[in-house]
């Protein structure tokens, strides 16, 4: 290679990327997002948990039984995918299944003891991937942050 022939993108230094790249909004959101993703699906896979298993247990726990077709609602998983979650969760113990007393062709989910421990175990897993993730923040940014992206998620109509 010539001196006069460009590093063809070999360095991991962000000042070796594109200024557009570098200034892109949407790409260093994409970016951090891999990375944060990639983090916790690691943790939780460590302790035999899914993003979806916390997302059924967090509502559980918070807002008490519901039906498939509720969680579904309230955590933005597909309903097909849904049954699968609860399948999973409930083979383990931490979610029980029973008819509904109003309508018997649906279950109602509520979440075991074994789930709550296993919600709190995670909330503790997950703040510490979130201090991780966001370590080079103060706490000032942290919530500026979180703030910002919370009006970027209810603009574009997505569950959280």
């Amino acid at each position: 290679m010539s001196d006069s022939t460009p590093d063809m993108g070999r360095s991991t230094d962000r000042l070796a990327t594109a200024a557009r790249l570098r200034n892109l909004g949407t790409r260093l959101l994409s970016l951090a997002a891999m990375q944060s993703d990639r983090l916790v699906n690691e943790e939780l896979a460590r302790v035999g948990a899914r993003k979806w298993h916390y997302a059924v247990l967090a509502t559980l726990d918070e807002f008490g039984p519901a039906s498939q077709s509720e969680l579904s609602r309230r955590t933005g998983i597909h309903r097909s995918d849904m049954v699968a979650v609860i399948n999973e969760l409930a083979e383990h113990g931490r979610v029980e299944r029973s008819p509904n007393p109003a309508d018997r062709r649906q279950n109602i989910i509520a979440v075991t003891e074994q789930g709550h421990r296993l919600i709190l175990k995670l909330d503790k897993l997950l703040a510490e991937v979130e201090n991780e993730v966001l370590a080079p923040l103060n706490p000032s940014e942290r919530e500026q942050l979180a703030r910002l992206l919370a009006a970027l998620v209810d603009h574009h109509g997505q569950n959280m």
